[in-house]
C-alpha cells in the first residue's frame, strides 16, 4: 500500500462543539435537548472516575454501579445544576465535589437510586470497571487521588479514540497503527525503517507522519481539556496539573 504525504488528517467538522463545560453551566439554567447532550457526553467519558472513587471508599462494585448511575441520574433529571456557577471552573472538580455531597446524602437518606429508566440516554461500557479497577488495586493512593489518575486515563483514551477516528475516516487506519506507538515511544513500536518498507515511503516521511501524529495528537489533548474548563485561559495550567499526575505514576 502506497500512503501519499502532504494532506494532513483533518478533524471531522463540529468536534468538541457541544462539550464545553462553558455549555454545562448553562444547562442548569437552560434546560435544552443541546445542552443536556453535551452533559451526558461528558458524563460517558468521565464515568469510570467516581466508579473508582466510590470503590476505593469502600463499597463494593455493585453499590458502587449503583450510587455512581444514580449521582448521574441526579445531574440530567433533576436539579443538580442549578447551584453551578461559573467560578466553579473545572469540570473533574465539580463532578467530585458534588459526588461527594451525593454520597453523603444517600448514607443520610439511607437508599440508593437503581440503575437504569431515568438515564437510558447514557450508552455505557461498563463491562470492564471491575477489571480496571483490580489492575489499579495495588495502588495505595487516596480516594481522590485515584480519582484524578483515573480522569486523566478517561481523557488520555478518549484523545486517542479520536485520533484513531480522525486517521480512519481519512483512510489512514494502517498508518495510524504503525505509528501509535510512537506517540509514546512505546517499547512494542516497530523501527522506522520497517515501517517506511510496509508503507513504501521514504525514511523522511515516516519522520515527517510522526511529527503530525504528535501535532494532532497535541491540539486534540488541548481541546478536550478545553472542553472541561470554563475559561480557556486555564487550559495550560490544568494540562500541565494533569500531566503531573501521570508522571507520578508513570
Amino acid at each position: 500500500m502506497v500512503f501519499r504525504e502532504g494532506s494532513p488528517v483533518q478533524p471531522p467538522n463540529g468536534r468538541f462543539a457541544t462539550t464545553r463545560w462553558s455549555m454545562v453551566l448553562r444547562a442548569g439554567a437552560e434546560r435544552s435537548t443541546e445542552n443536556q447532550h453535551a452533559l451526558s457526553e461528558l458524563i460517558e467519558s468521565y464515568w469510570y472516575p467516581l466508579y473508582a472513587f466510590c470503590r476505593r471508599q469502600g463499597h463494593n462494585d455493585h453499590d458502587a454501579m449503583d450510587l455512581t448511575q444514580g449521582f448521574f441520574t441526579h445531574l440530567l433529571s433533576g436539579n443538580g445544576l442549578s447551584s453551578v456557577s461559573p467560578e466553579k471552573g473545572r469540570f473533574r472538580s465539580f463532578l467530585l465535589a458534588s459526588f461527594k455531597n451525593y454520597m453523603a446524602n444517600q448514607r443520610r437518606a439511607a437508599e440508593t437510586i437503581r440503575r437504569g429508566g431515568a438515564v437510558a440516554m447514557l450508552s455505557l461500557n461498563t463491562e470492564d470497571f471491575q477489571a480496571r479497577y483490580d489492575r489499579e488495586l495495588a495502588d495505595q493512593q487516596s480516594p481522590d487521588r485515584l480519582f484524578e489518575r483515573s480522569w486523566v486515563e478517561s481523557l488520555l483514551q478518549r484523545v486517542r479514540t479520536c485520533l484513531a477516528d480522525d486517521y480512519h475516516q481519512a483512510g489512514k487506519s494502517e498508518l495510524y497503527a504503525l505509528l501509535e506507538p510512537h506517540l509514546t515511544h512505546r517499547g512494542d513500536a516497530l523501527p522506522r525503517t520497517e515501517i517506511a518498507q510496509q508503507l513504501n515511503l521514504s525514511s523522511a516521511a515516516v519522520a515527517m507522519s510522526i511529527h503530525r501524529m504528535r501535532r494532532r495528537y497535541g491540539e486534540l489533548l488541548r481541546q478536550e481539556v478545553a472542553a472541561t474548563v470554563d475559561d480557556p485561559a486555564d487550559v495550560e495550567d490544568e494540562l500541565r496539573y494533569l500531566m503531573a499526575v501521570v508522571s507520578e505514576t508513570s
